[in-house]
């Protein structure tokens, strides 16, 4: 008897665990990934595409928020699932350019871009911070995915400013050694 009962709780567990993994949604569609997957080796391209993804997990953010069609369990349920997605996709942003910058792609170019949006992405992520401020129960269903995605941008800002100089002066030194290989070659 005792097998029969570990045998019910593993099945138990399993239902569980795959339960809990079939809720997992992919923030990209079909098309985005297949996007993604055709830039793999191209950071400035891959990088233009999460950011540009993003964005547009924020504007549905807003979307949500605005929509008077949708009922109020609607629209937290799709406030939610936006803000999610922008955090999934924005941590796969950060992963990428870690990635490239540990095979020492020079990313100086790509950075700028990256850099701009995480300011932009902070401030629409602050302007909704506010716009819910005033309703406490409100702020506490968004609070914990809202501080995360915050902190992450903001981190994110910081980092790539520290890789953009980092790089600026590698690649400097780079191209200063180059024009020097390059006279003695010439003599």
């Amino acid at each position: 008897m005792t097998k029969i009962k570990l045998l019910a709780v593993a099945i138990v567990l399993l239902a569980v665990t795959s339960a809990a993994q079939e809720r997992r949604r992919d923030p990209l569609n079909p098309q985005e990934v297949d996007k993604i997957r055709d830039s793999a080796m191209e950071p400035e391209i891959r990088l233009k595409l999460y950011m540009e993804f993003a964005r547009v997990r924020l504007e549905k953010l807003q979307q949500a928020r605005t929509n008077a069609k949708l009922s109020a369990t609607e629209k937290d349920q799709q406030t939610h699932d936006a803000l999610q997605d922008f955090a999934d996709i924005y941590d796969e942003l950060q992963e990428n350019v870690d990635t490239f910058a540990d095979r020492g792609n020079d990313l100086r170019k790509a950075l700028k871009p990256v850099i701009e949006a995480d300011t932009e992405f902070g401030a629409k992520l602050r302007a909704f911070r506010s716009s819910i401020v005033n309703s406490p129960e409100e702020a506490g269903k968004f609070e914990f995915l809202l501080n995360t995605a915050l902190s992450s941008v903001d981190d994110g800002l910081k980092d790539h400013r520290q890789l953009l100089a980092e790089q600026e002066e590698t690649f400097k030194h780079k191209k200063d050694k180059g024009h020097k290989n390059d006279g003695k070659q010439q003599e």
